[in-house]
């Protein structure tokens, strides 16, 4: 039998997006695969809700805003690995015996959403542009225009 893929590492990503434009942050779950094809090439596919979309941290796979519809590219949050079975010979499984009749219940089980935990608070774009301070407690070189950005995004 011979095996056109592989899959060598599955996880669920919590990515964060923070719109450079109006500040709004939001965190969404995606379902990351990487994978080896028949010649050798490694990829990496992502999926939100069981849908195929792009990377979440490339400008073609970043979401809209859902406030102002700018795009942001996102940077991961947190990480959960899913082990790849079999496993190791003592690893708790259970046979499938029955298919049809396995956890029926899974197929009507609602979807756990993308978005279904709880977001990040937001920011308050006056505090993200607030004056750093040096270790010695001077005041960190910034420019002294920076609240016009504000007024013209």
């Amino acid at each position: 039998m011979e095996v056109d893929t592989v899959i060598t590492e599955l996880a669920v990503e919590r990515v964060e997006f923070t719109c450079g434009r109006c500040w709004h942050q939001w965190s969404a779950d995606y379902d990351a695969q990487q994978y080896r094809d028949a010649e050798g090439d490694l990829w990496e596919y992502f999926s939100r809700d069981g849908i195929a979309v792009p990377s979440p941290y490339t400008p073609a796979g970043a979401p809209p805003c859902p406030l102002c519809g700018r795009r942001w590219v996102g940077r991961i949050l947190a990480r959960r690995p899913v082990p790849a079975p079999p496993g190791a010979d003592h690893t708790p499984r259970l046979r499938i015996t029955d298919r049809p009749g396995h956890r029926p219940e899974r197929h009507g089980a609602p979807l756990l959403g993308a978005a279904s935990h709880v977001q990040p608070e937001a920011l308050d774009p006056l505090e993200a542009f607030e004056p750093l301070e040096e270790a010695d407690g001077r005041e960190a070189a910034v420019r002294d225009d920076w609240r016009e950005d504000l007024n013209t995004a």
